[in-house]
């Protein structure tokens, strides 16, 4: 039966789009197609074809047939599927049970079968309803993170937005701030060149001075020359009578002493130019920041990357142990041997720091008490309590705990000032001098809070 209905729904085939004829037409060649699909194959010819023997055909040879068409109608209708979805391919019994273990539906038969002997099984309907609110359960949790997710984009896309407006802002202020110096270099290259030419003219003016009272002498003395080389022609008789006025003209020729007058070129003085104009352009940088140096930083210390902060390790770093590295603390990269210098340190709720300066010759190996004789001046928070290196400060407010420390070193002066900016008020000051270049200093014990270092801003000095 089955190979029946095979070879009568062949019969039945559209050859266009492989289906049961819908609207079947034949054609004078015989050939049945559905109306559709040769109308449709039709518009892609510029002469009407047979699809199926290419035989030429014309637009009214197309002849319907209701009982043809009737015929298909019923054998859709009819056509039994292979194996209907709600039926056990291997026994032909309906799905009535869900077998967990395979995750698959069965039949009672495959039950009772070994082959989901000992299985869980639920019927079909409450297993689809346990197994759907399970996965609605997992698809609310991936609802939730996709919604995390996409707030995290929509922060990076905003930080993004973020960075290339900060990125054009800094780009803006590096060539204003480069515009200015190059401004200044031409205002100081065409100021130089201005006073090397006002330079070479007043030269020329007394070189050409002399180059014309030099040849009025020389013209004045070849007149006189020739004069007596006329006389010298004359009669001996007038000769004679003439020559006391003749020797007169020899003896004061007034030849010049030309040796004090002739200078060597001076050399204009660039690299005296050249350091004078980089000193004056100093004043047009505000005051540089105070940078870490990573290799002075003890092993309990880590160094930011852009060396502007410090944080405390409960671990030690393994490092290299050079010879600028520190047994406590971490050092400056700049040190100081004369000049006024400001910085600001960030604490905040930092519980253990200690800031100030440290001489250049120290033992950096080992661990001094804090105070001016070991070349340390130093301030310091440690257990709730100021310190003045190791001496406990008792004029400060321990619940107004400062955010920002500024440190203004007066080296020429002698003078370290530790003080809080915003409030305007001093905590501590060390005098006396500093008998050598000394580092700034830093020194954190607190895990959770690291110290950063910025300069400090000149309205606030």
């Amino acid at each position: 039966m089955a190979d029946a209905l095979s070879f009568l729904e062949e019969d039945l085939t559209c050859l266009i789009c492989c289906d049961i004829f819908t609207d079947p037409v034949t054609l004078k060649c015989s050939h049945s197609l559905c109306e559709k699909c040769l109308q449709r194959f039709w518009t892609t010819q510029d002469v009407p074809h047979c699809p199926v023997c290419r035989k030429e055909c014309s637009h009214d040879e197309p002849t319907k047939s209701l009982a043809f068409r009737a015929l298909c109608e019923t054998f859709k209708n009819r056509k039994p599927t292979a194996v209907s979805g709600d039926v056990c391919p291997e026994h032909k019994e309906e799905l009535k049970l869900f077998c967990f273990e395979d995750q698959q539906p069965i039949c009672v038969v495959c039950y009772t079968s070994k082959k989901h002997e000992n299985h869980k099984c639920s019927p079909v309907d409450e297993a689809a309803g346990n197994l759907k609110r399970d996965l609605k359960t997992q698809m609310d949790r991936h609802q939730v993170t996709i919604t995390e997710l996409k707030k995290a984009q929509e922060s990076c896309v905003k930080q993004s937005e973020l960075f290339k407006e900060r990125t054009s802002k800094d780009e803006n202020q590096i060539k204003e701030e480069f515009e200015k110096l190059h401004q200044f270099l031409r205002d100081e290259e065409e100021k130089h060149i201005r006073s090397l030419h006002k330079e070479i003219k007043l030269l020329d003016e007394k070189l050409e001075a002399r180059m014309k009272e030099l040849s009025s002498k020389i013209s004045d003395l070849s007149e006189n020359m020739a004069a007596v080389w006329q006389d010298m022609e004359e009669e001996n008789i007038t000769f004679l009578q003439n020559y006391r006025d003749t020797v007169k003209r020899l003896q004061h020729p007034l030849v010049p002493n030309t040796t004090p007058e002739l200078q060597e070129h001076q050399h204009y003085p660039i690299q005296t130019m050249i350091f004078t104009t980089w000193a004056r352009m100093q004043n047009l940088v505000e005051q540089s920041p105070v940078t870490l140096d990573p290799d002075t930083a003890s092993s309990k210390l880590l160094v930011s990357q852009d060396y502007t902060s410090v944080e405390y390790l409960e671990m030690k770093i393994n490092m290299y142990d050079n010879p600028e590295r520190l047994y406590v603390g971490v050092l400056a990269s700049q040190g100081f041997s004369s000049g006024v210098h400001c910085w600001d340190v960030e604490v905040r709720d930092n519980d253990h720091w200690t800031l100030g300066v440290v001489g250049e010759t120290v033992n950096r190996k080992k661990l001094y008490k804090m105070d001016p004789k070991n070349h340390f001046w130093c301030f310091r928070y440690v257990n709730g309590t100021y310190k003045k290196g190791n001496k406990p400060v008792s004029d400060i407010d321990c619940n107004e705990r400062p955010n920002i420390i500024r440190l203004q070193l007066d080296f020429d002066e002698g003078e370290l000032r530790f003080t809080e900016p915003f409030r305007n008020r001093s905590l501590c000051t060390y005098t006396g001098g500093f008998p050598e270049k000394v580092f700034p200093y830093f020194c954190s014990g607190d895990v959770d809070k690291p110290l950063h270092v910025f300069a400090a801003k000149k309205q606030n000095l």
